[in-house]
């Protein structure tokens, strides 16, 4: 998918919704085709240099990553490929598979001169280190799956078409478990990230180098 201001918007709305279905037991994220999530269209999200429009994103990226931390339910990360856009959706999950073909990095952030504030700083930092951490948003360098599991980042790397398969046998795995003991379990777990998310994302988030960036072509479509 390319990553859009439709996007920012309908996602916290769909999390919640599925926050509320109790019939819901495991959740899966993943992308579609050869990439987790590697375009932005920087357009769609409007003129950020703008207080009014920068803090209506502030808002629902902040919630996108509250409410990912928030769910009842276990999530499986599995990313399929190239996750340069908005990594952290992956390292937030409570279990995160890789496929072999994946890369990580930070695209979108040095492209437009924004700082990195929005989330994927707490969640490098939390997951990797600080230096490591500091390391990747400051050099815009990428990281292969293999240095990524070396790291800390990822629970396991398996044969690219394996991924999917993979993160679903431990999403139904979890899911068979009692609903009061994941419940209670995601509480647990993710209550210093919860803690960091609410406290450091609004104060560090959309700070621009120039105050009106540029925008890259988008490359690919965005039917998905």
């Amino acid at each position: 998918m390319v990553f859009t201001g439709r996007t920012r918007q309908d996602l916290p709305v769909a999390l919640e919704e599925l926050s509320l279905d109790r019939d819901n037991k495991a959740l899966v994220i993943t992308g579609t085709g050869d990439s987790f999530m590697d375009q932005i269209d920087g357009q769609s999200l409007g003129e950020t240099c703008k207080p009014a429009v920068s803090e209506k994103l502030r808002v629902e990226g902040g919630k996108i990553l509250q409410r990912l931390l928030e769910l009842p339910m276990p999530v499986v990360g599995v990313a399929n490929g190239p996750a340069t856009v908005h990594s952290e959706y992956l390292l937030l999950a409570d279990v995160h598979i890789a496929s072999e073909h994946v890369t990580y990095g930070d695209l979108p952030n040095p492209t437009f001169g924004i700082t990195a504030g929005d989330g994927l700083h707490v969640a490098w930092e939390e997951v990797a280190g600080t230096a490591r951490a500091k390391w990747l948003l400051w050099t815009a360098e990428q990281l292969d799956a293999q240095t990524a599991l070396q790291w800390g980042v990822v629970s396991e790397v398996v044969p690219h078409g394996r991924a999917l398969e993979r993160g679903l046998e431990i999403a139904r795995s979890l899911a068979s478990k009692p609903a009061l003991w994941w419940s209670l379990q995601k509480q647990t777990l993710n209550l210093y990230l919860r803690r960091r998310i609410t406290q450091d994302v609004p104060s560090g988030w959309h700070s621009k180098a120039s105050p009106r960036p540029t925008w890259p072509t988008r490359t690919r479509d965005n039917s998905r």
